[in-house]
């Protein structure tokens, strides 16, 4: 089974909700509602997964600052065995890589 991994980045605390800072985090929850599925509070961030077309998506919001938001981002690629081809991350600014 094919396996995606989403991160919207965001930084924790009060001061940072619905800033700009934190559109990676509004875009997976709005993700999450859309989808009717929950956030559990896991290692390295807040995890959530459905199935979509027959491939498995974890959303991710990591539980750290934005730039310190890799550490979460290699554990959950490595323990659920994905390749970082299959990674998307939202943030709240525009790279081109």
């Amino acid at each position: 089974m094919d396996k995606y991994l989403i991160c919207g980045l965001g930084n924790p605390g009060r001061e940072y909700e619905g800033t700009r800072h934190n559109t990676g985090f509004m875009v997976l929850d709005a993700f999450a509602k859309a989808s009717n599925i929950v956030f559990e509070d896991k290692r390295y961030g807040f995890i959530a997964e459905t199935m979509l077309k027959g491939r498995k998506i974890i959303l991710l919001k990591p539980t750290t600052f934005m730039n310190l938001s890799g550490n979460a981002v290699r554990y959950w690629l490595e323990k659920e065995k994905i390749d970082e081809k299959r990674l998307l991350v939202i943030s709240d600014e525009l790279a081109f890589l």
